[in-house]
């Protein structure tokens, strides 16, 4: 089955490639060589011409003169199809010759579009994610060693990062960003789809001494709200369908305690951009409610069109982290640009369908086989 599958999509890509073609806009690495077996081609083909025509010639001597018995009969109206075959051939001699030419576009552009999202992760480094949370599941799966710290700052890393790897195993091609806030936030990576790049900027962050030089010492979670959706503002993206703010944070927000904001201003930005805000509170063995604010903060991101999660224990941030991964998904639109890009593939395989097609009917069907 697996083979079928890949089969598909290999012919799928070559009909693209295909449908996108343009003579004008190809050059060829081996015309030399195309030319001389165009020229090799015909020459044979005269050669058999003429040898088979002296070959008649010289038989009509020993020919015996029959009556024409059979002039009255009717010949079929269909009887030109029995050409089939070799029209087939003959149509997959042209693609075979620019096959072999080598063609290749000098600078191309291509369009494609996967199934994904366009998530911006936002993880809270401030002091107070020093606190003890035990992730052992995530620790072992993300291949943290065993000495790494407990703290709840390594675990939301890990948590991103077991996000990231589920992605990547499924049939999407995001398009990730990277914000590290505490009193004010950071762009780590903006929006890129290469997974590798996103997963080494959170080994990078996720290092004991760089979150030890961490500036900030607070919790501004609207920093970082603001700067996920400028994030996306800048790469014109609020149009998009399926974005997604993912917050990691223990949701001891300074804004909030200590200067009156309140949590309905912390995330007007993202309901104005009509981005949903999935915020996984992080802290040990404070389920829902156990902590003063989160009434009201999984009311507000709510609005957003998103989900609070009160992480008390483990299991809770894998429920969370399966559940965006399950979200629905956009659509992820993609130029790609390569220059020196071979495009023999087309011709190739409609050579090889002709050709197939013409040998198949000639040893399959007996009609191509007759005499009309």
């Amino acid at each position: 089955m697996g083979s079928v599958v890949t089969v598909a999509a290999f012919v799928s890509e070559r009909l693209v490639e295909w449908r996108d073609t343009r003579l004008a806009d190809l050059h060829f690495w081996h015309r030399d060589v195309a030319w001389l077996a165009l020229v090799t081609a015909l020459a044979m083909v005269a050669l058999l011409w003429l040898a088979r025509t002296l070959f008649r010639n010289r038989q009509r001597q020993t020919r015996v003169a029959l009556p024409a018995l059979l002039t009255g009969l009717d010949s079929s109206r269909m009887a030109w199809l029995r050409h089939t075959p070799l029209l087939l051939i003959l149509a997959g001699i042209p693609c075979f010759i620019l096959a072999l030419a080598d063609p290749y576009t000098s600078l191309s552009q291509k369009r494609m579009a996967f199934p994904g999202r366009r998530i911006c992760l936002m993880i809270d480094a401030s002091t107070s994610m020093v606190r003890w949370f035990d992730a052992p599941t995530l620790r072992q799966t993300t291949g943290r060693p065993s000495g790494t710290s407990d703290a709840a700052f390594f675990t939301t890393v890990a948590a991103a990062e077991r996000f990231i790897r589920l992605r990547m195993e499924g049939k999407y091609r995001d398009l990730m960003a990277l914000v590290e806030f505490g009193d004010q936030a950071y762009v780590v990576t903006p929006f890129t789809n290469d997974y590798d790049n996103i997963l080494l900027s959170l080994s990078l962050i996720g290092d004991f001494g760089e979150f030890l030089r961490f500036p900030d010492q607070g919790t501004i979670i609207s920093r970082a709200i603001e700067e996920g959706t400028r994030l996306f503002k800048n790469f014109n993206y609020l149009d998009a369908s399926g974005n997604i703010l993912l917050l990691f944070s223990d949701g001891e927000d300074a804004g909030v305690i200590s200067q009156g904001t309140s949590v309905k201003q912390v995330v007007d930005g993202a309901i104005k951009a009509k981005i949903p805000v999935y915020f996984v509170r992080i802290n040990h063995d404070k389920s829902m409610g156990q902590i003063i604010p989160d009434t009201v903060w999984k009311t507000a991101v709510e609005q957003t069109g998103g989900r609070f999660y009160a992480a008390a224990s483990e299991s809770t941030i894998l429920q969370a982290i399966r559940d965006v991964d399950r979200a629905s998904t956009g659509r992820i639109d993609v130029k790609q640009y390569v220059t020196q890009r071979p495009w023999f593939g087309p011709f190739a395989l409609a050579a090889a369908t002709f050709w197939t097609l013409g040998l198949t009917l000639m040893l399959s069907v007996p009609f191509f086989r007759t005499f009309p």
